[in-house]
């Protein structure tokens, strides 16, 4: 089964959030798919943490090549919809790519984003929680 993962799963995985094992249990099998912009995101989240000094420049390379060992396959979504979904809910346009992944491969998405999670089930998304 196609999920749809955001960025706030991978850098819990990565990180060993407290979140980890629940997260590996719950997409074990799945195929994760997610859009471009993660990619992106998840540079821009470690490089965060770096001016932040939460974590140094070695363990960011070394979370990187962690995420790289992640098998996600980065699919397509088109501008104007996802635009359209950012201004309906009044996101930004990366949370609406996440949500028009979903609803464009029709697969549930799972995301520690508690308001992106809300967003998706006002959509009629379906969402995989964590419990």
């Amino acid at each position: 089964m196609k999920t749809v993962v955001d960025t706030s799963i991978i850098v819990a995985v990565i990180a060993n959030e407290p979140e980890k094992t629940a997260l590996i249990q719950l997409t074990k099998g799945a195929d994760l798919i997610a859009p471009h912009s993660v990619h992106w995101e998840i540079g821009n989240a470690f490089s965060t943490m770096l001016r932040r000094k939460r974590i140094t420049l070695d363990q960011a390379v070394k979370a990187l090549e962690a995420y790289g060992k992640i098998p996600i396959m980065f699919l397509d979504v088109e501008l104007e919809v996802s635009l359209r979904i950012a201004g309906e809910l009044g996101i930004y346009a990366y949370d609406a790519y996440i949500l028009r992944c979903a609803q464009k491969y029709l697969s549930p998405l799972v995301s520690l984003d508690r308001y992106l999670v809300d967003c998706a089930k006002s959509m009629g998304i379906r969402v995989m929680e964590v419990c």
